[in-house]
Parts: C-alpha cells; structure tokens; sequence
C-alpha cells in the first residue's frame, strides 16, 4: 500500500510540474515572458514571433537526441524567415543551470553551432516548458499568425541522417500552415530526453 501511494504522490508531482502540454488549437501561453539570449538581451515569444508566427523549440546543449537533429536547426531557420515565421531554442534545464546548460555553455554552444540568425534563450526555473507542458529536448511547437499551435511533435522521421528523413513532419506544418492546407500530422511524438526540471 505505501509503495502505490508514493507512486501516486510521484505521478501527481510529476503532473504538477510539467502540467497539461497545450493542444492543438490552444493560444501560446506566456508570449510576454522575458527570458535572456545568449546574445545578452531580454526578449519575448511576442517579439521574437513574425507575421507568420512562430517555431518554438525546447533544445539544450547534450542531449543526444539534440546533438543528433541540430544539424537542421539552421535550415529550419531559414525555411521559418522565407514564411515570415520566428524561430527560437528554448533552454529550460533548470536543474543542470550550474553545469551543462548554464548561460555561459549556452553561449559557447551557439557560437561552435552557429546560431547566429536566430535567438537561444534561458527558460529561467522552466516556466515556459511548464506552460506548455513540454517535456523532451527537442520538442516543437509551432503557431501560426494568431499565435495558435498548429503542429506540436518531432522535428522529422529519422534524427541521425536528415538525407534518409521520409517525413520532414515540421517543414510540412510549416509549408501547409503558410498555403492554408491541413496540416496532417498535426501531432507526433517528441522523442528525445526529458527536460530537467527542479522540483
């Protein structure tokens, strides 16, 4: 019996600090959050949002997983800039702030991987991933010119080799979301490595 109820306590706390990860549909939540670049300056999801919209991506320094998809960050970029859409990396590893993804790794990971047209940003005590209820490095949100979420997931179908991705399922939000079709998936799973909070 005590172990089921530390189990509970422990999937309630979880829940608790990563909340309900938004739906499709949802406005994005704390537009108006200051949160610093690498660059040194306070800047918010409503500035750094286009007439198209906005990519949001929860990234970090490490993670496998990021290692293995941020060779397409730079093209995402671009192809985001072409539509008029933002495009950002969201670090929200609190519990890690002291080591890997401290500010100072964070500006040294932007300049070896040239982040140099778009901004990477502290998600000071993981307030913007809670928000959204995001929980893995990477995960995608992006919202189109009303600041609605459209496509939430993976950024493609195969992160160690973009020559032998089959489903480009972000490029294909965008293009979709910018000629007004459906967008289909508009939902895949973030695969990647959780998101490390402090509780």
């Amino acid at each position: 019996m005590k172990t089921i109820l530390i189990t509970i306590l422990m999937l309630a706390s979880s829940a608790f600090l990563t909340g309900e990860q938004l739906n499709i549909g949802d406005k994005a939540p704390k537009s108006d959050l200051k949160m610093t670049g690498t660059d040194g300056t306070e800047t918010t999801l409503s500035e750094l949002a286009k007439s198209g919209g906005i990519c949001v991506i929860f990234s970090c320094n490490t993670c496998p997983y990021v290692v293995a998809w941020e060779d397409r960050y730079n093209e995402l970029e671009e192809l985001c800039n072409q539509y008029q859409v933002g495009f950002v990396l969201v670090n929200s590893n609190e519990a890690k702030r002291d080591g890997a993804d401290s500010m100072a790794e964070m500006i040294e990971h932007a300049k070896e991987k040239t982040y140099n047209n778009f901004a990477y940003v502290e998600d000071t005590n993981h307030v913007l991933a809670d928000a959204f209820g995001a929980t893995k490095t990477p995960d995608v949100f992006l919202f189109d010119s009303n600041m609605t979420l459209v496509y939430k997931g993976a950024i493609d179908d195969d992160m160690k080799d973009k020559s032998n991705v089959k489903e480009a399922y972000l490029k294909n939000a965008l293009t979709s979301m910018v000629s007004g079709e459906k967008i289909d998936p508009a939902t895949t799973k973030a695969i990647g490595c959780s998101i490390k909070r402090k509780s």
